[in-house]
């Protein structure tokens, strides 16, 4: 069975349509932003994900013809027929055009929480070039033809066309496969639910390593068996995951935000955060909810 919708996107020949969208009362957050099939050939094309704003968006661009390249955190790919390149910004990546090269490809630019959300966990199960089926092509063709066409844009109907995108990537990168069971050893289950529990109090090592009834140092050995990381770098995520939450969905000051995350203040919060996600807390709230204009 062909491409039928690429066959349609591709009919509808080289475009470009980005969408102006009245902002919503009840925002919808994932959402359709911008799409295009392009057409480069021996010219300068070449985009940062480190250059491109603090408001954060994704772009999926499936190549049809030609080739691309993609440089992800140091990673090379080549973006060939059939490939869908997955990327957010701000992120270190870079994609271009090789000199006197050609590449032919069609994108969708999505933002909002749900459409990011969804990208990381693509991006972290499958990484940032998947290989989808015919079915999963002609879904995403559909939906950039959906942007490129729609006669009277609507915010829901921008939503349905991201979602759509979005679904097809999920569907590419996972399937129909249930979710893995993790059993965790039972003194590091102990652990983790502590430290979910407590995500605003102090949690040393050593008090962790109590918990789970084990040594120290058996236990850093054991929790990085078993879930990946060290014990300190999965607490600070889970309290960097807490201080997003409330950053986006409360009206919350930094201050009381940092003591709810387990921070000793505003100040410290404030600089871990701009280290690992490249904004002050006011920046990315504000980040944030433009996106889900």
């Amino acid at each position: 069975m062909g491409n039928f919708v690429l066959s349609k996107l591709l009919d509808h020949g080289h475009d470009i349509r980005s969408l102006n969208l009245p902002r919503s009362a009840a925002p919808l957050h994932c959402m359709g932003v911008s799409a295009g099939y392009e057409q480069r050939r021996n010219e300068v094309y070449s985009w940062d994900g480190m250059q491109r704003g603090t408001a954060p968006f994704l772009v999926i661009q499936h190549t049809t013809l030609g080739e691309g390249r993609l440089d992800y955190a140091g990673t090379k790919h080549r973006l060939t027929p059939g490939k869908t390149m997955l990327v957010t910004m701000p992120h270190a990546h870079r994609y271009w055009l090789e000199r006197g090269g050609e590449w032919e490809y069609f994108w969708l630019l999505l933002n909002g929480r749900e459409a990011l959300r969804l990208a990381r966990e693509i991006l972290d199960n499958a990484g940032p070039v998947l290989e989808p089926t015919t079915t999963q092509i002609d879904r995403l063709a559909a939906a950039c033809l959906d942007l490129l066409q729609m006669p009277e844009p609507s915010p829901g109907l921008a939503s349905t066309a991201a979602y759509a995108a979005m679904t097809s990537l999920h569907d590419t990168a996972f399937g129909s496969r249930p979710a893995p069971e993790r059993t965790l050893p039972a003194g590091i289950a102990r652990a983790v639910s502590h430290i979910e529990a407590n995500i605003s109090a102090p949690l040393p090592v050593e008090r962790l390593a109590g918990i789970a009834e084990m040594s120290r140092a058996h236990f850093v050995r054991s929790f990085g068996a078993a879930l990946g990381k060290a014990p300190s770098d999965y607490v600070l995520e889970k309290r960097l995951e807490r201080v997003e939450r409330l950053l986006l969905a409360t009206e919350m000051p930094v201050a009381a935000i940092a003591e709810a995350s387990g921070f000793a203040d505003g100040n410290y919060m404030a600089k871990v955060l701009r280290r690992h996600r490249k904004m002050a807390p006011l920046e990315f709230r504000a980040a944030g909810r433009r996106a889900s204009l």
